[in-house]
């Protein structure tokens, strides 16, 4: 993610934040995620009862701008370089000077709104350029665009590059004198977060460097991994399939089918395994020497300020998730393995539909209304903006060649408004995905009146209003259920999405700082990736989940590993304050509603620990992950019972 010390640009390069939650690559939004265009074909989803097929929304980003050849894109870059070089012009070299001077706190915030604005417009660009690129990575023209804009946006931030240096070069008391100044104050909470990174900050020279290197460095092998992934294809039977497609076979209800899909996953991935286990090694590599510069002692601290969030408490996270693993995904594959009448479960099959659970896709229609009931039933407030998405265009929902796999929430920039992406099959997951992402698309436009320097909220809370979405449209659908059966497939895809977002993502995590760990000593073959892969999987899922030759490969698609290196911690980091947060809800009296909109507005102005306060939670404490994982447990205690 782009250091807020280092560049105010949105760059249109590399912070997929795909999710791997399942199989299918749920993608959320990361400040920075880019997202696609409109241009391509008209898909369908079949409605449950398979009549005919109904057609699915794509995005108009003409709220944007209207095309890749638009005259408002050319004039709006050529504005970025010359409103980069003006603030260059005005204000490099002075900052500590004026700040201490009589109404330097004055002067300092007009100079912070200059910055904020070109961060807006750069926003923008960038959004635009990377929602077009994630909406087609393999057509030549967009492409072009994609990384044209891109190096643009890095050529004319670099003549910010000092901003952010020089305002933590300030000493301590003249910042807090220039503080109790109104104007600057309204910035009190973006000046304190950069001052946080202050300890990392490198020499201006160097940091230009590792700044315009980024193009031909990791955001070029971000590039790659995306346009590789896109055109990988898979034999299926006597189909060509992209990646999209092929993983959403995992869940079909054809155990053939399945065993054919991750078989031909297993194949690709074989025959590209060199590419991939290149591209990994040259970004921990990347990494490895940015965090040693910057004088990191982790592999994950730097993510760690990113996320505003101490080393201890995502420990603490670790720690109590992999304690869990016996009394969750152990357990819970256990059972399922039961229930297909088996002692194992292929790995394949570890996203099968249960046999017991409805038939029969869920038309877009119906998934829309689903999800707004829900979200309805706790604010109409939280209903109101989630249905903008579907009114004003803000969602692209088919499967095409060439489109980014999964799903994400973009927030654009606070000037315009957020964008939805994913691959709608008809899914009950899918449903699960929607209403994923228009969690984070109502915490984006609450938080937008922030403005571009305060809207982003660290990972760790970004994650919460998502799974809260999934959470209540889960809650609504379990509540009008009336069957036994049906019921208990319910509970079971709820306990599994669960095992996917909080105990796959540790095992993610715990992989990822493996191999970031190891590179410190040299190159890891595509073998040795794959063995410590295995190591984290076996670990994680249990002995219930037989794993086949060819599962050694599968780390190769987790976008995450390449865009946002130890990201994934974020989604067991939500959804386990998630757990705690919704049992405060089920027990609180009136007002919950407006006090956790009102945690959504405020973004990234304060920390995580200060906005969980009013629901009387703190995630330093030693219990609160146990908390959280209680209630998955339980969740599996009453499967237990069901059966």
């Amino acid at each position: 993610m782009t250091s807020r010390s280092t560049s105010a640009l949105r760059k249109p390069a590399a912070q997929r934040k795909a999710a791997a939650k399942n199989s299918t690559l749920k993608n959320s939004t990361a400040k920075n995620l880019m997202a696609k265009n409109s241009t391509a074909k008209k898909s369908a989803a079949k409605t449950r009862n398979g009549n005919k097929p109904g057609r699915l929304p794509e995005w108009n980003l003409a709220d944007l701008y209207s095309g890749i050849d638009a005259l408002e894109v050319t004039r709006d870059l050529e504005r970025m370089d010359a409103d980069c070089v003006a603030f260059e012009t005005d204000y490099r070299g002075k900052l500590a000077e004026k700040a201490a001077e009589q109404g330097g706190g004055a002067w300092l915030a007009e100079a912070v709104r200059r910055f904020e604005a070109i961060d807006d417009l750069a926003g923008r660009l960038g959004s635009y350029a990377g929602l077009v690129h994630a909406g087609d990575s393999v057509d030549p023209a967009i492409s072009k665009f994609y990384g044209d804009v891109s190096e643009r946006l890095t050529n004319a931030s670099v003549h910010l590059l000092f901003f952010g240096l020089e305002l933590n070069r300030i000493d301590d008391a003249v910042i807090e004198r220039a503080l109790q100044t109104p104007e600057l104050a309204h910035y009190r909470p973006w000046i304190e977060d950069l001052r946080k990174e202050k300890p990392y900050q490198l020499e201006d020279r160097v940091e230009q460097l590792f700044h315009e290197k980024s193009q031909s460095g990791y955001a070029a092998w971000n590039r790659l991994f995306d346009q590789t992934i896109s055109g990988l294809r898979f034999k299926v039977a006597a189909k060509e399939l992209a990646i999209e497609p092929t993983l959403n076979l995992l869940q079909d209800r054809d155990g053939a089918k399945r065993k054919a899909a991750g078989q031909a996953l297993a194949k690709t991935f074989k025959a590209n395994e060199r590419t991939f286990a290149l591209i990994t090694n040259t970004l921990a590599k990347d990494k490895e020497i940015s965090d040693r510069w910057r004088g990191f002692q982790d592999v994950a601290d730097s993510r760690h300020l990113n996320n505003r969030v101490e080393r201890e408490v995502v420990d603490a996270l670790v720690s109590s998730v992999r304690a869990a693993y016996p009394r969750l995904s152990h357990r819970y594959y256990q059972l399922k393995a039961g229930w297909f009448n088996k002692k194992k479960l292929a790995h394949w099959d570890r996203n099968a539909p249960l046999p017991f659970a409805a038939t029969g896709s869920i038309a877009w229609p119906e998934a829309k209304n689903m999800v707004l009931t829900a979200y309805r039933g706790f604010s109409p407030e939280m209903a109101r903006i989630a249905e903008r998405f579907f009114t004003d265009r803000w969602i692209d929902a088919p499967v095409r060649p060439g489109k980014a796999p999964g799903a994400f929430s973009h927030p654009t920039t606070p000037s315009a408004h957020p964008y939805v992406l994913m691959n709608y099959q008809g899914k009950p997951r899918d449903v699960m995905t929607l209403a994923h992402e228009l969690g984070h698309g109502v915490h984006q436009v609450l938080a937008a009146r922030n403005g571009p320097l305060m809207a982003p909220t660290p990972l760790t809370l970004a994650e919460t209003a998502s799974v809260f979405g999934e959470m209540l449209t889960f809650k609504r659908l379990l509540a009008e259920t009336r069957s036994a059966k049906q019921r208990q497939a319910l509970l079971a895809g709820k306990v599994e999405d669960m095992i996917n977002t909080v105990v796959r993502q540790i095992a993610f995590y715990t992989f990822e700082r493996a191999v970031h760990t190891e590179r410190k000593n040299g190159e890891l073959t595509a073998e040795r990736l794959g063995e410590l892969w295995l190591s984290v999987q076996g670990e994680s899922l249990g002995p219930a989940i037989d794993i086949r030759p060819g599962y050694e490969n599968f780390w190769m698609y987790i976008p995450h590993f390449i865009h946002s290196p130890f990201y994934v911690y974020a989604y067991a980091f939500g959804d386990c304050l998630v757990n705690s947060l919704y049992a405060v809800y089920e027990n609180a009296a009136e007002g919950f509603a407006e006090r956790y909109l009102a945690m959504l507005a405020a973004g990234g102005t304060k920390h995580y620990s200060e906005l969980l306060r009013p629901f009387g939670l703190d995630a330093r404490d030693p219990t609160f992950w146990d908390r959280g994982l209680s209630v998955i447990a339980g969740m599996i205690d009453e499967l237990e019972e069901m059966d």
